[in-house]
């Protein structure tokens, strides 16, 4: 904290051009939050609210940000910018029944202060797990770079976020792409309650944007001309040449990171200094010096601003709570698709599975015009298996892009590019790679629609799978890690017709898909494809043979495994379901299945132990018991990560075993 006590208290306030109107909307717009949050603080005593997180004292930063923007150029705050959406003016009344879960908020009930975005003002709320945002904002900004429209964004984060992985892969992404976002750090001195001095040791955040070589500025947050001249500036100039630039605010959090946590851990003399440098008293004094502003006008406007909170809180009070609808909550976590199936082409070629994949890809990236696919190693190269080869000639580098090795913000630029209203495929280059965009996936992606209704329009190619020697960090089959997600819909394909029409329903659909494909299928597995755009269902099972002695359930490479069995033991009458899609799960298909052969067994390629057989298993249980002429069995893969040697990987696999327990379950 050495550089606050070598600053000056004193705010110099320059007008520069600003006639007397700008300048006292400058003033109104601050002090409005102001008087918002004081009243809230006497209600956080009063019991009347249950949590709040103050802004007090950074009030130039908020609205001079947003006041320099156009109202159709996209915000992403924070929980400390409620200065953002009274200056995007929205109605008070919405946003007290936003932080009191009343169903005139915008976000039913489900979700509380800030945590909320809106179409309408072009406001993208914020998640706890601070990082995604930034990355949201360069989707954002891809858009807008699509559109050829002009827009800047505009991204908050504080200073202990950018602490976080995402934040670095954000800065270093927009670089890359020269995108038109400004990154906001409000560098209020303390994370919680850790100082700036335990979270980096750079002398300046701004100092950063050098290492991404994008440009970065230092700005009083406590003054707000400064602030809304310096942005103004900057986004005049980012609308004519699109590029990121990286903003410091240096400002002070006068309240705890919470009204709980308070803020007896910090120094005394800190509170005192930047109290004196409250930028609305400073700047109120400044207006009365230039005549602008008299005491009585201030007296006035604080009395108008007053009653219209008052009379707002009180008609969020008098709303209803909100009633229970079972059904509402189940509808709202996806958005709605309406699945039109289109009947395939007469004409087929027999394709490999990894064409089928290729040649999927190819018809959405024609029908969908803001289709765009990022993924490492993609464009010119055609990705590691070489799926989108000719991408790049056929659609150009603005839609197959080449992205650095940064799993998470790219699928952060997915949902943003989705807000702006794109679509996106994102190419995870293994499976396993997943785990370093899991956050994103399940924070963000699959609650955004049941948070605020806004889809997350992103397909996650997963290739994935053992049985190519590939070893423990390029063969999970790790589907399970997804399935108990709600909010997320899980493809997994097993021939090349079904990954080619179930790709083109996932592309179609506004919701978050995860689109698993086996390497070891890829060029193993032929089949007639119809030539041309053709979808399949989702949520719809796949009957490949039937029998009348047992059911045998998998997905994948399990299903060619069960064949292969099957096709060596004659004598066995068998249901055969491939499952197609995890979720939706086709639950009919499975029941019926069972009701008629009273056996069931289920294999799956990833362990078993959490895996979907488990989950398969314990619904049969519970709603075919009476059916059961057998216990359910379950076959999967061993509790090890995945071998490499060839011999370790056949032991790995429940190929034989699955033979075994299917012999033993039809004696039973």
């Amino acid at each position: 904290m050495d550089y606050i006590s070598k600053e000056k208290t004193t705010l110099n306030f320059d007008r520069k051009e600003y006639k007397d109107d700008v300048l006292l909307s400058l003033y109104l717009g601050m002090l409005l939050p102001r008087l918002i949050e004081e009243k809230m603080l006497i209600l956080l005593r009063q019991g009347k609210i249950s949590k709040w997180f103050s802004g007090i004292g950074q009030e130039a930063i908020s609205v001079g940000v947003t006041m320099a923007l156009e109202n159709d150029e996209y915000i992403l705050p924070m929980h400390r910018n409620l200065g953002v959406f009274t200056t995007r003016e929205i109605p008070l009344h919405r946003l007290f029944a936003q932080w009191q879960g009343k169903e005139n908020g915008f976000t039913k009930g489900r979700d509380r202060s800030f945590h909320f975005g809106t179409q309408e003002y072009n406001i993208v709320g914020m998640i706890s797990h601070l990082g995604p945002q930034m990355g949201v904002a360069n989707g954002i900004a891809l858009g807008n770079l699509l559109k050829n429209n002009n827009k800047v964004t505009a991204v908050f984060t504080g200073e202990g976020g950018t602490s976080e992985g995402d934040f670095h892969e954000a800065l270093n992404v927009a670089a890359v792409w020269d995108l038109p976002v400004l990154f906001c750090i409000e560098n209020n001195g303390y994370g919680l309650s850790t100082p700036t001095t335990e979270q980096y040791r750079c002398e300046h955040l701004a100092d950063r944007g050098k290492g991404y070589g994008i440009e970065s500025h230092i700005i009083d947050g406590n003054n707000i001309l400064d602030v809304y001249h310096k942005v103004n500036e900057l986004v005049l100039s980012i609308r004519k040449k699109p590029r990121p630039i990286l903003l410091e605010f240096k400002t002070f959090r006068m309240r705890g990171h919470e009204e709980a946590s308070g803020t007896k851990y910090v120094p005394s003399e800190l509170m005192e200094y930047w109290g004196a440098k409250d930028p609305i008293e400073n700047y109120k004094n400044f207006l009365i010096t230039q005549g602008v502003l008299t005491e009585e006008y201030d007296l006035q406007k604080k009395t108008e601003l007053k009653k219209e909170i008052e009379t707002h809180w009180e008609r969020t009070v008098n709303e209803d709570a909100i009633s229970v609808d079972l059904e509402r909550e189940l509808n709202d976590v996806y958005a709605v698709f309406n699945n039109k199936i289109e009947s395939p082409s007469q004409n087929t070629n027999e394709i490999r599975l990894i064409d089928a994949i290729s040649e999927g890809l190819r018809e959405s990236m024609q029908r969908h015009d803001k289709l765009v696919i990022m993924g490492q190693d993609i464009a010119e190269y055609g990705g590691v298996f070489k799926i989108t080869e000719g991408f790049v000639e056929a659609f150009g580098k603005d839609r197959v892009r080449n992205t650095p090795i940064c799993e998470s913000a790219i699928v952060s630029a997915g949902y943003g590019l989705s807000v702006n209203g794109c679509k996106a495929v994102v190419e995870m280059q293994f499976a396993d790679f997943v785990s370093s965009g899991f956050n994103p996936i399940v924070n963000l992606l699959a609650k955004s629609n049941y948070r605020w209704g806004q889809a997350s329009d992103v397909v996650i190619r997963m290739p994935c799978g053992a049985g190519v020697g590939a070893g423990p960090f390029h063969s999970q089959t790790n589907e399970a890690w997804f399935t108990k997600v709600p909010g997320l819909k899980i493809i997994y394909p097993a021939f090349p017709y079904d990954a080619k029409g179930l790709l083109a329903s996932a592309i179609d659909d506004a919701n978050p898909v995860l689109f698993f494909e086996h390497k070891a299928l890829y060029r193993s597995i032929r089949q007639q494809v119809p030539e041309g755009y053709y979808n399949v269902p989702l949520g719809k099972a796949s009957l490949l043979k039937e029998g009348n002695d047992i059911t045998i359930i998998s997905y994948g490479a399990g299903v060619h495994w069960a064949m292969e069995i099957l096709e060596k033991h004659e004598h066995i009458s068998a249901d055969l379901i491939d499952l197609r899609t995890l979720q939706p799960l086709d639950i009919e298909t499975i029941y019926d299945s069972v009701k008629k052969t009273g056996k069931v067994i289920i294999l799956q390629e990833d362990t078993l132990f959490g895996g979907i057989a488990s989950d398969i298993s314990a619904l049969l249980m519970e709603n075919c018991f009476t059916y059961l002429d057998a216990p359910v069995k379950r076959v999967a893969s061993i509790e090890t990560p995945i071998p490499f040697d060839s011999n370790l990987e056949k032991q790995y696999l429940p190929k034989k075993r699955f033979e075994k327990e299917l012999l033993f379950l039809i004696a039973y």
